[in-house]
């Protein structure tokens, strides 16, 4: 008798000396077997949907569960039994998500994001004015891609900022799939701790913020804290990675910036899709059978929606593997997820990337990377993607 063969890794190397693409197995994936098993790095078997109708299409479907995000088969050490925390906006399913969504999405909305622009603003020519007046060299992770966000979501939520330190470095560890669990537990229960003392807080003096207003929403102490856990990790981690990622990406296309200080709302969705931060795709449970692409899929069995697959499908992006600014309807990408999931605060980030780019091209134009390319170091055992420092130079 033959033996089975294995069942595939989830692929995760990207192609050498190719830093913004995906694993290039996905190509392959999408032509012969775009609904595919693969074993995750967690131990489990699950659906890897690489095309981008399909990903679309779980994303979509109201049975497929969200319990699994954010992307725990990236984590080795993950506990799969797990049971959802309440509040957790990003694993809830049904009622019990709407009735988080809805306490937060008039927060977020086109019009209340749009009122925070000069406050961006701001916040970029202030960052830009320090590192000018410096050396002529900077790290601009620490100095200009990381602040920003950071600041931004603590002007927004009520976090105090002097607070920063602290909870980027317990961030860091959550996304990072080389902690341990017990490492994770801390830094989870670390950020907890902070924000349930916060909320106590702002329940006793509530201010204009975003934290104040949930504090009296009705919301127990457990929902509140998991809830905020939530916003302050996604709020800074991937706009981020994204504003670092993405100036690397214009330092190596100089032609392309004018296009970026043109048509500033266009160039960042289409490196949205391009660049797809979160690089290990999403998790979905099915809790009935159904139908994936030419596959039928089990109740109970898991799904990996492959959203930087998605966003290099050449049947929807022509050219998919080219950085391309004229490109037709950039905004169908799926970086921010889609359907009942889509990411909260994806306007804010489009603001964020938007301003810190024209910003950081218009006053520096002759930016240029300070050193060798094959010096810097990616993040590829995290669950967002992007560069652990980016030295640059001007002048």
């Amino acid at each position: 008798m033959t033996a089975a063969p294995a069942t595939p890794a989830l692929p995760t190397t990207r192609p050498a000396g190719c830093p913004f693409d995906p694993p290039a197995t996905y190509a392959a994936l999408r032509e012969t077997a775009p609904t595919s098993k693969v074993r995750c790095p967690a131990g489990m078997d699950a659906w890897l949907v690489t095309r981008y109708a399909d990903v679309r299409a779980v994303l979509a479907d109201r049975t497929m569960s969200s319990r699994g995000a954010s992307s725990v088969h990236a984590n080795p050490n993950a506990d799969l039994d797990f049971e959802v925390s309440p509040g957790s906006i990003i694993q809830l399913d049904g009622a019990d998500h709407s009735r988080l969504r809805k306490k937060v999405i008039p927060e977020f909305t086109v019009r209340r994001v749009e009122a925070l622009r000069g406050y961006v603003r701001s916040l970029v020519d202030s960052h830009l004015d320090a590192m000018l007046a410096g050396p002529g060299r900077a790290d601009l992770v620490q100095e200009f891609a990381l602040p920003i966000p950071s600041l931004v979501i603590c002007e927004l939520l009520g976090v105090p900022y002097a607070d920063r330190a602290h909870f980027q470095r317990q961030s860091a560890t959550l996304v990072s799939t080389d902690a341990t669990r017990e490492e994770g537990e801390q830094a989870y229960d670390s950020l907890s701790g902070y924000l349930a003392e916060l909320f106590v807080a702002k329940q006793r003096n509530p201010q204009d913020d975003l934290f104040s207003r949930l504090s009296v929403a009705g919301l127990t102490m457990e929902e509140l804290v998991v809830l905020g856990l939530s916003l302050l990790v996604a709020g800074h981690e991937t706009t981020a990675n994204m504003i670092a990622l993405s100036t690397l990406v214009l330092l190596e296309h100089p032609g392309q910036r004018e296009v970026v200080l043109a048509s500033p709302e266009r160039a960042v969705e289409e490196l949205l899709r391009y660049l797809s931060v979160v690089q290990w795709g999403v998790l979905r449970q099915a809790t009935s059978d159904v139908q994936v692409g030419s596959h039928r899929v089990r109740a109970g069995e898991w799904l990996v929606a492959a959203l930087n697959s998605a966003n290099r499908d050449e049947e929807v992006f022509p050219g998919a593997d080219k950085l391309d600014f004229d490109r037709e309807s950039p905004r169908t990408h799926v970086a921010f997820g889609f359907g009942a999931h889509q990411c909260v605060g994806q306007q804010l980030a489009r603001v964020e990337l938007q301003e810190a780019l024209t910003g950081l091209f218009r006053r520096v134009p002759e930016l240029r990377l300070g050193v060798g390319r094959e010096e810097l170091e990616f993040k590829h055992n995290t669950l967002v993607y992007g560069v652990r420092e980016l030295p640059v130079a001007w002048g």
